[in-house]
């Protein structure tokens, strides 16, 4: 039988045991409160460096309205937000950082980058420009919106208006800004040292297709869970197309490639039927030898390196789009979604909205905001404008998609 003291002593042993385990269960308590706290609270997002930092990665939002009138998810990625305000930020990085890799050009020496543009290639070519300290000279056809002209010059680049003429034509803007670089690197090479001009060639440079292929198509797969149908993507130097097919179509085999085009351009030809031009949009018959159409970004008349990443079995359909459903598509968003687009983002969703309806309810289409109407006020937003080309919009809803009765 156990004496007094041992059953003192055990005693005390379980009240120091106790003692314990009920303070470690309320310091266990207050530790998981204290966790749980945490992990609900917000992350806050790193702080990043330079405007470089502020390109890409870009959300991808659902268009509530279209996607109402289809029963489809249309999603659109909204390229806008880039810090230079389009989707030619990121062509723009990548093409300067491969001249900078290559030795071709390099800050501080009062290099100038050099480019043919209408518009938004030349803005973000001159947002990084200025970033990274180098000059920048833009050529682009003189029919443009007035307010791209202006905001070139408020960040500090040349610019140069010619007329539109035809790519084989040596004035083609294209060909103007090759030949400003070329006589500045003659100059350069006769002096033995001084300054270098460093033409981009968006068209031709495949660095467009590539940082298509490494960031936005993968940037799409994430953001869907590779669940998509359909991706649907306008062409002008065709990389973001190319780019991002090359990507999704090997993961996601059954989805479908659909290039969006604007009247006058030959590639919605090329796709259907293998050939460029339509008898109406023979060279000679056009008003304008290059894209005769309001829109602007998109739709071209030759076949560019870029777009040949695409050219042969990669794209499913093509979608023809006119004028008129483009200037409705873009005056139809901004009343039932506050969704101010430029033309070429209001061509993207016309052909979206198209290849919803085909597929019918329940499936999931990719398209893009390539940039802000606030670039096309002059000319694509201006009513004046609108209303000289007989375009002036009357549509309630979808309406002007349905086919004619």
């Amino acid at each position: 039988m156990p004496n007094r003291t041992d059953a003192k002593t055990l005693l005390i042993g379980l009240l120091i045991g106790a003692t314990v385990s009920v303070a470690s269960a309320v310091y266990l308590l207050l530790t998981s409160k204290k966790s749980a706290r945490n992990s609900s609270s917000p992350t806050s997002p790193p702080i990043r460096t330079g405007v470089e930092s502020l390109i890409g990665n870009t959300p991808l939002f659902r268009i509530r309205s279209l996607s109402h009138e289809t029963g489809c998810d249309i999603l659109a990625k909204a390229e806008f937000l880039n810090v230079g305000g389009s989707t030619k930020d990121r062509v723009a990085l990548s093409v300067i950082n491969e001249a900078e890799k290559a030795g071709l050009i390099q800050p501080g020496r009062g290099d100038t980058i050099f480019e043919g543009t209408v518009g938004s290639t030349g803005i973000s070519l001159a947002v990084i420009a200025k970033a990274k300290g180098y000059k920048c000279h833009i050529v682009m056809p003189d029919d443009q919106a007035k307010e791209k002209y202006a905001l070139l010059e408020k960040l500090g680049a040349t610019v140069e208006k010619v007329r539109p003429v035809s790519i084989v034509d040596k004035n083609h803007f294209v060909n103007l800004a090759r030949k400003r670089a070329d006589e500045m690197n003659l100059k350069a090479d006769q002096e033995g040292n001084g300054p270098r001009g460093f033409f981009c060639d968006q068209f031709e440079n495949l660095a467009n297709y590539q940082v298509h292929y490494q960031t936005t198509g993968p940037e799409i797969y994430e953001q869907t869970g590779g669940k998509l149908d359909a991706v649907v993507l306008g062409a002008g130097t065709g990389g973001t197309l190319a780019g991002v097919t090359h990507y999704l179509k090997p993961l996601i085999p059954n989805m479908i490639a659909v290039l969006a085009d604007p009247h006058g351009s030959g590639l919605y030809h090329k796709v259907k039927h293998g050939i460029m031009y339509s008898p109406m949009e023979a060279e000679g018959t056009r008003k304008r030898h290059q894209v005769d159409t309001v829109v602007e970004g998109v739709g071209i008349n030759r076949l560019t390196r870029n777009f040949a990443k695409v050219e042969k079995g990669w794209l499913d359909e093509a979608v023809r789009v006119t004028d008129r459903e483009a200037v409705e598509m873009s005056r139809y968003l901004v009343k039932t979604d506050g969704l101010f687009v430029g033309s070429s983002s209001a061509v993207n969703c016309v052909a979206a909205v198209r290849i919803a309806r085909e597929l019918g309810p329940g499936h999931t289409i990719v398209t893009m905001i390539n940039d802000h109407g606030t670039r096309h006020l002059t000319k694509f937003w201006d009513d004046t404008y609108i209303e000289r080309e007989g375009l002036t919009p009357s549509a309630e809803g979808l309406e002007f998609l349905d086919p004619p009765k």
